[in-house]
């Protein structure tokens, strides 16, 4: 069976890595605001395994209230930076549900919801700390023995990694906590390095071994 993509809005226009042979996984992810999904289809080429299609889906063009209001590539309205800072809780919840259509459309063509990863860059990953408080009153569901990656530059100026280690923190209460892995780099600020990308390869191959 082969969905139509026009029929997901996010996928309209996504940048897709296709798999090398009969793809059997997939991994979805989510660049950070006012990137587009370019960017990191091109990083994860550098480490793709041949069984697996990489989806790398554009934001929508919205007004910022952090950035005065200019309209740029954003998944959800962001406020400010800080933990407390008010968050955009119908905004992340859109973009929820625009993210759930694209994992729906793979597992109608084939993909396995448990060969499925969702990973993403600043933002999106800001957004799993933030944790709005509608879903965290919902976590009773949550499939808690989910594997989750989370890396941090340690000299990042725009997230401290200490904001990241809370979002780890946070992520613990979520799902079993031995899950949940948080690694830092020396040196690196808001971006990735190649030590990274090797972890996030390492972590996509044990999770999606060939079959």
């Amino acid at each position: 069976m082969c969905g139509n993509n026009m029929s997901v809005p996010l996928l309209a226009d996504a940048v897709t890595v296709s798999g090398a042979e009969r793809e059997t996984a997939a991994v979805i992810f989510l660049h950070g605001l006012g990137d587009t999904g370019h960017s990191w289809a091109d990083a994860l080429s550098s480490i793709r395994l041949p069984y697996v299609k990489y989806i790398c889906p554009h934001a929508p063009r919205i007004p910022v209230t952090l950035n005065m209001k200019m309209v740029m590539p954003s998944w959800f309205d962001l406020m400010g930076l800080t933990p407390d800072a008010p968050e955009d809780e119908a905004g992340i919840k859109k973009a929820a549900e625009n993210i759930k259509a694209i994992i729906e459309h793979e597992m109608k063509n084939g993909i396995p919801p448990n060969r499925i990863i969702l990973g993403g860059f600043s933002q999106v990953s800001w957004a799993a700390g933030a944790l709005p408080s509608s879903l965290q009153a919902a976590n009773n569901g949550v499939n808690k023995d989910i594997a989750i990656l989370q890396c941090h530059g340690e000299m990042d100026p725009m997230i401290p990694v200490r904001f990241g280690a809370l979002t780890a923190e946070k992520l613990k209460s979520v799902v079993t906590p031995t899950k949940v892995q948080f690694k830092t780099y020396p040196g690196v600020m808001h971006s990735s390095c190649p030590q990274e990308m090797m972890a996030v390869k390492e972590f996509i191959e044990k999770l999606l071994p060939r079959i």
